[in-house]
C-alpha cells in the first residue's frame, strides 16, 4: 500500500511558477513510476507527466500542452516526486493529482497506476 499526498497548489498569476510535490510513503518508492495528472471543472483527467523507474529506463514523459514549461523529477531518497510549472496559463487551472504505479507500461494511461493523492488546486489567473 502507498499513500500519496501533494502539497504545493496555490493561486499565482500568468506566467508566474509553481512547485507541487509529491510524498509518497511506504517501501519501494524507487520500484514505482510516478505521474502527475490534472483535471478541470467538467473535463477528462489529463495526462501532464511521468518518471519511470530505472528498469523501465527512467525516462521523463509530458503532455503536448505543458511540454518545455513543467519538469517532472523525483527523489528516492526522499520519495518525493516534484512538478515544476513554469510559465503558467490560465487553461493549467485544475486539480492536480500524483500518481504512482508498479505495473506501469503506458505511462500516460491514468488506468494503469495503482495509487493516487487526493489531488491540489492550481489556479492561474489571467
Amino acid at each position: 500500500q502507498v499513500q500519496l499526498v501533494e502539497t504545493g497548489g496555490g493561486l499565482v498569476q500568468a506566467g508566474g511558477s509553481l512547485r507541487l510535490s509529491c510524498a509518497a510513503s511506504g517501501r519501494r518508492f524507487s520500484s514505482y513510476n510516478m505521474g502527475w495528472f490534472r483535471q478541470a471543472p467538467g473535463e477528462e483527467r489529463e495526462f501532464v507527466a511521468a518518471a519511470a523507474i530505472s528498469w523501465n529506463g527512467g525516462s521523463t514523459d509530458y503532455g503536448d500542452s505543458v511540454k518545455g514549461r513543467f519538469t517532472i523529477s523525483r527523489d528516492n531518497a526522499k520519495n518525493t516526486v516534484y512538478l515544476q510549472m513554469i510559465s503558467l496559463k490560465p487553461e493549467d487551472t485544475a486539480v492536480y493529482y500524483c500518481a504512482a504505479g508498479a505495473g506501469v507500461i503506458h505511462t500516460t494511461r491514468a488506468y494503469e497506476y495503482d495509487y493516487w493523492g487526493q489531488g491540489t488546486q492550481v489556479t492561474v489567473s489571467s
